[in-house]
């Protein structure tokens, strides 16, 4: 769901080192504890969450791509794309299962993943909001990971996977704010040295997430969607 400055790369989900979102808005706790509130709390007005999901990435991207929304069912397709990427919103049930804000109402985590993110990463979002749906603790859920991955429900990244995270809007954890535009890559887990990822003087981020059986690469970008300028400084 990799991350950001929010802690070291190493164990923790995707989304867990680079989430970094705005005020959920009124009516919105800050976080929940490490559980999951009724699913109405995470809901947004529609257009407002079709707007958040497509800044993910710039205009010439977003305007073609498929949107996924929440609904009280889990996700639904709000817009049909044609250009094979797909936006979406994650919600705090994204982040590493032992991260102490899972579940947090706070999070706002708009992506936009291309053609073959969506046949990976997009399933992978989607059945953990079923199993959220479906009360399963957080024990359940690894298990239903783990049972979805054997069954070939789900698969792993193959290379060539890649998510926009460039949102002004984006809300990543509760302390951190926006956090930096970025650009995350996904492959099989593999050591970060690979990509000389978490050295001094890279620009790269990486981090693996044995539930999520990925290692995701994070880039920081120099502008957020819609052009503006975004400080690449240490957050």
């Amino acid at each position: 769901m990799n991350g950001s400055s929010r802690k070291t790369a190493a164990g923790a989900s995707w989304l867990t080192v680079m989430l970094l979102v705005m005020s959920a808005g009124p009516g919105y706790a800050q976080a929940t504890s490490g559980s999951v509130a009724p699913i109405e709390k995470y809901l947004m007005d529609r257009d407002a969450e079709i707007a958040l999901a497509r800044s993910a990435a710039p205009e010439t991207i977003s305007k073609d791509a498929e949107v996924l929304v929440l609904g009280r069912q889990g996700y639904e397709t709000a817009v049909k794309g044609s250009n094979g990427f797909v936006c979406l919103v994650e919600r705090g049930w994204a982040v590493g299962f032992d991260d102490p804000e899972f579940g947090s109402l706070a999070i706002r985590a708009p992506e936009c993943h291309n053609a073959a993110s969506a046949k990976t990463n997009v399933p992978l979002t989607l059945k953990r909001t079923e199993m959220v749906l479906a009360g399963m603790s957080k024990e359940q859920m690894r298990a239903g990971l783990n049972a979805a991955y054997a069954e070939g429900k789900l698969t792993t990244p193959v290379g060539g996977e890649i998510c926009y995270m460039m949102s002004k809007g984006q809300v990543l954890n509760a302390a951190a704010g926006h956090w930096h535009p970025h650009l995350m890559f996904f492959v099989p887990l593999t050591e970060g040295t690979t990509w000389g990822a978490n050295v001094a003087g890279s620009p790269v981020m990486g981090l693996s997430d044995k539930d999520n059986r990925v290692t995701t690469f994070v880039v920081k970008v120099g502008a957020w969607s819609d052009g503006t300028v975004a400080s690449l400084e240490a957050h």
